[in-house]
């Protein structure tokens, strides 16, 4: 179904090139008469409801574009097309654990739910029996496993850490404070199965150049306040974020070590970091999904002072490290039409 609305979405904007969206420079309306008729005076709004139309009908050729683009096919052999792992980063939370770990081992499609466990002390035992094997519905049971392989290391690298035998190709990386209904999660995987190479996320934000025109090149970082107001976006944030394994050997293995070690002095940026490792392999934007996600603890590091401060010297720090700036901006926005009006 999502293919079949892209592909007629796809054919109205092409449609609509060829027959003009525009007047021409030469072509004058007509003034709309004093006493004109009822349907005369809502032609303005009819005007902008087809505007809006032929928007949607853009976006959504835009995003059709996007999800074929890049990566192999998801079909093709030694994918897994089926299914994805879900990776909980939490840190003495154990009650809001419990409670996402319940619900993301509940949606269909998920294999098996890993809790990356940094705290200094094992897991307690209580907690693990309790999390051991969730039974999904009375009708599968999903394994809850807990990575410790930090070794009681607090980095916020180790959200990033290979998982040994992980079966499905697709993780969810989502932190212990977030619930992402199942529907919605669904919706999202099936965007990442088009779009393997990509990350797809729920929490957009964005860079931009302090001075567009200055000789030196300096970012800011956006909120999401900014997202809202420009609709541009240059990074999903891990926090709650689809993307393909393989990543996981990138960033602890492969990407630059100075950059680890930077994330570990500052304790901020991991998900940064791993935007510009996903952009810099791939040489195109995220994508981002638009669904309700709820938020179910108490407010994180993003809510303190100075923290978009920190992460604008987190951009600059990076793009000095890689030698230029990866990210990619755009504007393009998965949207399930089943389920919103405007799409």
């Amino acid at each position: 179904m999502t293919k079949l609305l892209l592909q007629l979405h796809a054919a109205a904007a092409v449609a609509d090139r060829r027959h003009g969206g525009r007047p021409g420079p030469g072509r004058r309306h007509p003034p709309t008469p004093r006493h004109a008729s009822a349907a005369g005076r809502f032609a303005p709004a009819s005007l902008v409801l087809c505007l809006l139309a032929l928007a949607a009908a853009a976006t959504t050729l835009a995003l059709a574009l996007t999800l074929h683009r890049h990566g192999p096919d998801p079909a093709a052999p030694g994918a897994s097309p089926r299914g994805f792992a879900v990776v909980i980063n939490t840190w003495r939370r154990h009650a809001l654990l419990r409670r996402s770990a319940a619900h993301y081992a509940a949606c269909p499609g998920v294999d098996a739910v890993h809790v990356v466990w940094s705290e200094p002390r094992p897991p307690p035992e209580r907690l693990r029996r309790g999390l051991a094997v969730l039974n999904a519905n009375g009708t599968r049971r999903v394994r809850v496993r807990f990575e410790t392989g930090g070794g009681g290391d607090s980095s916020l690298n180790n959200r990033f850490r290979p998982i040994r035998g992980l079966a499905a190709d697709a993780v969810f990386s989502v932190d212990d404070d977030l619930i992402v209904p199942c529907s919605t999660l669904r919706f999202a995987f099936d965007v990442w199965r088009s779009a393997p190479n990509a990350m797809v996320g729920f929490v957009p934000r964005m860079h931009w150049l302090a001075d567009p025109r200055g000789s030196t090149k300096e970012y800011r970082y956006g909120s999401w306040w900014s997202v809202w107001w420009t609709g541009t976006y240059s990074m999903v944030l891990s926090k709650a974020s689809f993307f393909h394994r393989r990543y996981l050997d990138l960033y602890t293995n492969q990407m630059l070590l100075s950059i680890r070690k930077y994330v570990n002095e500052n304790r901020n940026c991991e998900d940064i970091a791993m935007s510009f490792l996903v952009a810099n392999a791939t040489g195109a934007p995220p994508i981002w999904v638009q669904g309700r996600i709820f938020e179910i603890g108490s407010s994180g590091i993003s809510s303190l002072k100075g923290h978009g401060l920190q992460r604008s010297r987190c951009l600059n720090t990076f793009a000095a490290m890689y030698g230029n700036m990866p990210l990619v901006a755009t504007t393009v926005k998965a949207v399930d039409s089943r389920r919103s009006w405007f799409w």
